[in-house]
């Protein structure tokens, strides 16, 4: 049975972690108010630890919400403490202005009804006096010290600087409020500290009785074995195809374990809880067809790459599986090659020489016997004599050719002069 309000649905996926105060959250959907979420801007692109936050602004957009998302211009500078083992290095300006580039287009292509709004735009107005004289009076310290995400970080040290995260945090919240009839903020379970500064600042502000502010945290995403999700052996997954392709960011989708299918469903998808179930059920029944992680990779490259990207992934994923990689063009090779680790070497090297430098074989020995049986194709061809050079060319795009060893093995070298 579909959900009836935005609260309802959260706990129908499990998403749920705490609420400050259900009713204010119902009250504000039913009021079509504002609801945000904060990325502070640390890289020039987000990665799949950040969609949970922008599925969940769409989520709340469905029930009625006018999603808000707050790039930290601001507290990137500053960095958030918030169960961190130790501080943060602090970002240059320059830094954070281009990785802000990034992020807000990247925000406005993946939620297009979503406002956009930098905080550095009204904090850094600021003062120090007015932020100790007007903002830190509010806030008492014996109740932030209490607060887990502070708490943590006190036995490893903590600076002032990251201490007064919190606050900023919670003055955003207020700005918000004020200005952009924003009643409602989300995030992590890591952020429960800083949206309860917020709600009680702003009480603070208007009297308890009389706030409407009320916050919530969503679940930590963590795969069956309790690693973090998105954490990969090959590095951070990234929204940006130039960083991660869209054949490898399906590809991590593809291969997630069947345990962790339903959460992944229902945590990062739109789809109703119904059909997910659905999913999961003629899963169960021919799990060697893997039908729930190809819905889920589909899903996800389809809201990060549109169609297009999917329709690229699947095209990619069909030739390198069959082994028709000529079949593929210059864009979809040059996607694929980004998932290797790129080998480089010089030109000129008789292709004996060539497979020794590149560990493609451990041995001269082995090299022969490969040629020999046409067990080594390079860029396509597979008909070569032992003094055959590998030059300009032998390349397939670019710089780059395309090594096959044996019918599965591939290597991307690339000739450097």
């Amino acid at each position: 049975m579909s959900a009836k309000n935005v609260i309802e649905d959260l706990k129908q996926r499990k998403l749920l972690k705490q609420v400050t105060n259900e009713e204010k959250v119902l009250d504000a959907q039913n009021k079509k108010k504002s609801v945000y979420c904060g990325f502070d801007p640390t890289a020039d692109s987000l990665h799949v630890g950040h969609l949970i936050q922008l599925l969940n602004l769409k989520r709340f957009s469905k029930f009625g919400f006018n999603p808000i998302a707050i790039i930290g211009g601001a507290t990137a500078m500053i960095g958030d403490p918030s169960f961190k083992s130790q501080e943060r290095i602090l970002l240059d300006i320059k830094v954070v202005n281009e990785n802000i580039k990034g992020i807000l287009l990247q925000i406005k292509k993946l939620i297009p009804e979503v406002s956009i709004l930098n905080n550095a735009d009204w904090l850094n107005k600021i003062t120090l006096i007015d932020f100790l004289r007007d903002i830190g009076k509010h806030f008492n310290l014996a109740n932030l010290l209490a607060k887990d995400n502070i708490s943590s970080r006190i036995e490893k040290g903590l600076s002032i600087t990251e201490f007064s995260y919190t606050m900023l945090q919670a003055y955003d919240f207020s700005h918000l409020y004020k200005n952009y009839d924003c009643m409602v903020q989300i995030g992590g379970s890591d952020q429960w500290g800083n949206i309860t500064s917020g709600t009680d600042y702003i009480s603070s502000l208007y009297g308890s009785a009389n706030s409407k502010a009320c916050g919530l945290t969503i679940n930590l995403l963590t795969k069956k074995d309790g690693v973090k999700f998105g954490k990969t052996e090959s590095g951070t997954i990234w929204l940006d195809k130039n960083k991660t392709s869209e054949y490898e960011f399906y590809q991590f989708f593809l291969n997630q374990d069947d345990q962790d299918c339903e959460t992944l469903l229902n945590y990062l998808t739109l789809l109703p809880v119904e059909e997910i179930k659905s999913i999961l059920e003629s899963h169960t029944k021919e799990p060697h067809k893997r039908i729930a992680q190809k819905k889920l990779s589909e899903e996800m490259t389809k809201f990060v790459h549109g169609e297009e990207g999917y329709q690229k992934a699947l095209e990619i994923s069909t030739a390198f599986f069959s082994g028709d990689l000529a079949s593929l063009n210059k864009e979809h090779l040059l996607s694929l090659f980004q998932t290797f680790d790129i080998i480089k070497v010089e030109s000129g090297l008789n292709i004996l020489d060539f497979l020794i430098k590149t560990q493609i074989v451990s041995s001269n020995r082995e090299g022969r016997e490969l040629l020999r049986d046409k067990a080594i194709s390079i860029s396509f061809m597979n008909d070569f004599t032992q003094d055959f050079v590998i030059d300009e060319n032998s390349l397939l795009v670019d710089s780059f050719l395309l090594v096959k060893k044996g019918k599965k093995k591939y290597f991307v070298v690339e000739l450097v002069s």
